[in-house]
């Protein structure tokens, strides 16, 4: 066996790939991102077309993700690269390594701010006000960079094990951990007054706000949410076994993302009232739920605090620990993209591919972190319009260029009922047709509302 072939590695079980690849697709977006997006959106309707979103869209780009990958067994340029030839293939790779590398680059600093929000907890509760605020400034350049180094060393030290005793090892130990930390706290708010008010925001459906733009923004939270485009379900496709039920695998994850969203939710929104009943300001002056940054880094420290004593203390650490964990899920599998890319192009060592690719994300990282300003204009270009050109350019290269037929043979190993299943025809008419159609509407829409 070859040097790069080891460095690749495979996941040891369906489980361990099913949680790392959940974990690539949960993260801060879905704690924070997803319940301000139902509140904001009609609730329990907002859900329901969420959902739909993301089985319709999400699914079978997921499916063609896992299956490009576990066929070329490359990162995304090698994959593309292999499929095609010219030069809009590996375009379509390398722009997907490029998105990750820079939203890796300034999830970091946002990253490190749930860490060192641990740190603050502590020092309010111990009366070390001058560290608590400190620490909970997220304009202090050194503190970003001190917390976004301490970040990546966590993350460059997963992946340096390699995909089953690094990746797969640390996901499956988080992910359960994070599920049942979110359930503590669900019902402990619940027990808490004015939680029951934002439970009914939280669930009840108002029709009354149904229109396009609900639509767009739940399928772009949708897209957002499972890690689409940007090249690192296909990374992880590239270490699955051809005995692996591709179709069945995505359902698990997608499955895994939509419940951990929800979940979030049922925790986010109660508890924001919450606040608001111990004198929290929640609503700004046009009517809306603060911003998702705003919510998690001012508002809800303000209710542990108000909690007073250990309850405040083991909430909000509980919390922040718990915005930490699905911020490492993800910052794992956002550095595993371009990692890979440097294992098989460069024939590089995974150790030293790691500490190569991660320290240069870091110095990008450093720049942000005395520039946080920085990280609206980043998200702008490399996720909320970088991800669905990303999904969008995958969907017609699959489609239109290998064929879908190759992807469906490549399917059937692990699935061989494939081809007398309704699931051959209805996922070749929405990877073809109506996927592209849908993320080109997300993607037109929001550079529309960028300049107009």
């Amino acid at each position: 066996m070859s040097e790069k072939k080891a460095d690749r590695g495979k996941w040891n079980s369906k489980l361990g790939f099913v949680l790392a690849a959940a974990g690539s697709a949960v993260g801060l977006g879905n704690i924070w991102g997803f319940p301000t997006q139902v509140a904001d959106n009609g609730g329990a309707t907002f859900i329901l077309i969420y959902v739909i979103c993301c089985l319709c869209v999400g699914l079978p780009v997921m499916i063609a993700e896992f299956a490009i990958g576990r066929h070329t067994r490359r990162n995304p340029v090698g994959a593309f690269k292999k499929l095609g030839s010219g030069w809009f293939p590996p375009l379509i790779g390398l722009w997907g390594v490029m998105c990750g590398v820079m939203i890796l680059s300034f999830y970091l600093v946002i990253a490190g701010w749930t860490v060192s929000f641990i740190f603050e907890e502590i020092f309010y509760y111990l009366g070390w006000h001058g560290a608590s605020a400190w620490v909970s400034d997220l304009g202090n350049g050194p503190k970003n960079a001190f917390f976004s180094i301490l970040f990546m060393a966590a993350t460059i030290g997963i992946i340096t094990g390699g995909v089953s005793n690094g990746i797969e090892r640390a996901t499956k130990t988080m992910m359960p951990v994070l599920i049942f930390v979110l359930i503590i706290m669900i019902v402990y708010v619940f027990t808490l007054e004015g939680s029951m008010d934002g439970l009914r925001m939280y669930l009840l459906p108002d029709l009354s706000g149904l229109n396009t733009d609900v639509f767009f923004s739940a399928l772009g939270q949708a897209f957002f949410s499972l890690s689409l485009g940007m090249g690192a379900l296909l990374t992880y496709g590239s270490y699955l076994r051809k005995n692996q039920n591709i179709v069945e695998s995505a359902t698990y994850v997608t499955i895994a993302d939509m419940s951990i969203a929800f979940l979030a939710g049922l925790l986010i929104i109660p508890a924001m009232f919450v606040a608001q009943n111990a004198g929290i300001t929640i609503i700004g002056e046009d009517g809306r739920l603060f911003s998702s940054a705003t919510l998690v880094f001012d508002v809800l420290p303000g209710l542990f605090k108000s909690m007073g004593g250990a309850f405040g203390l083991i909430f909000g650490t509980s919390f922040f620990l718990l915005l930490s964990m699905a911020a490492l899920t993800s910052t794992i599998s956002l550095l595993e993209v371009p990692v890979s890319y440097v294992i098989d192009e460069h024939k590089i060592a995974r150790k030293k591919a790691a500490l190569l690719v991660g320290g240069l994300v870091l110095l990008v990282s450093l720049l942000i972190s005395f520039m946080p300003s920085m990280i609206d204009v980043f998200a702008t270009i490399f996720n909320n319009i970088g991800l669905p050109l990303g999904g969008l350019m995958l969907c017609l290269f699959l489609a239109w260029f290998w064929k879908a037929e190759h992807a469906i043979t490549e399917i059937e190993q692990g699935y061989e009922g494939i081809h007398q299943s309704m699931v051959k025809p209805v996922w070749i008419l929405f990877v073809k047709y109506i996927c592209p159609l849908l993320i080109a509407l997300v993607l037109v829409t929001t550079l529309y509302n960028l300049i107009f």
